[in-house]
């Protein structure tokens, strides 16, 4: 009895198998939080917040929404992954 309870059963395993995630997922999705973030201060605020701290439209601050962009993009696959499991 006692070692029943500490082993994991298959259905266990696959239930947790969602919570692993590599270092791209992490890093597209807190880039999409950023982005979303700057997208509603521009919208409520008229506010870009990248811009203001970047320059307006300067060479790094096109990378970062460049950037922003491909994760957005990224995280598609992260949607089909999540829902085929």
């Amino acid at each position: 009895i006692f070692h029943k309870k500490f082993v994991n059963t298959k259905k266990e395993n696959r239930r947790w198998n969602y919570m692993e995630r590599n270092w791209l997922d992490i890093v597209c999705l807190i880039l999409i939080i950023i982005g979303a973030i700057n997208w509603g201060l521009i919208g409520f605020f008229n506010f870009d917040l990248v811009s203001v701290i970047f320059g307006n439209m300067s060479m790094i601050t096109r990378i970062i929404f460049a950037v922003v962009g491909i994760a957005g993009i990224y995280s598609l696959v992260l949607f089909w992954k999540l829902k085929a499991e």
